[in-house]
């Protein structure tokens, strides 16, 4: 995170912490599986988040799990160079479900905070897919100027249309996001910043699993 805004990002994390309400993981599909399930960071790249900032967790009833990014900011005014407008991230995620069962992802919903001048504007994307299959689409969030406060946006995918990982095996699930910050139509000396961070664990992308039994071997 850049020097400039680390202490207005860490109240951004505390102020986010003092006001988000707990979030009840959504069941989708089947009954989840009761065995252990384990999902490990395998690769992570991108301007967003450098190796060793993004951490995963797994809710305990394996309905959803959760992605917490340490660094992922992207800025615009102020005293920000052009890169800094544009951040993004690539992460591969190794997950091992029980046997007899596959899964898909119903919706993510993603979090973060955000302060835009007046004129400035924001923007979230983001898709996900598993190792040698076709992409999601690339869905994106607007936010605009005047902006000071948390955000949060959702992408839920139709059951018909849910895309499951193959049964028996195991391969990589994908997820590329993006963070943007356009300052031309803002006061150029006023810094806006859209952060899908934090430095407490309190601001995460949460992933909903939608289960399925796979049929018995022959």
């Amino acid at each position: 995170m850049l020097s400039t805004l680390s202490a207005g990002a860490a109240v951004a994390s505390l102020l986010l912490a003092g006001s988000a309400s707990p979030t009840t993981p959504a069941r989708f599909g089947d009954e989840p599986p009761t065995g252990k399930i384990t999902i490990t960071v395998a690769t992570v790249n991108g301007s967003g988040c450098r190796p060793g900032s993004a951490a995963v967790a797994i809710a305990p009833d394996n309905t959803a799990f959760t992605v917490t990014y340490s660094e992922y900011l992207a800025q615009a005014g102020g005293s920000s160079q052009p890169t800094d407008s544009r951040k993004n991230c690539q992460i591969a995620l190794n997950v091992h479900v029980p046997q007899g069962f596959t899964y898909a992802i119903a919706r993510a919903d993603y979090r973060g905070y955000a302060s835009l001048a007046p004129g400035a504007k924001g923007l979230e994307q983001a898709n996900y897919y598993f190792q040698g299959q076709q992409q999601t689409a690339r869905k994106s969030h607007t936010f605009a100027g005047p902006y000071d406060n948390n955000w949060q946006s959702s992408d839920e995918t139709d059951i018909d249309a849910l895309v499951y990982a193959p049964c028996g095996e195991e391969r990589y699930f994908n997820i590329n996001t993006e963070l943007r910050v356009d300052g031309k139509s803002a006061d150029p000396k006023a810094t806006s910043f859209m952060a899908m961070d934090s430095t407490d664990g309190s601001i995460n992308t949460l992933y909903h699993f939608a289960w399925k039994q796979c049929p018995p071997r022959r």
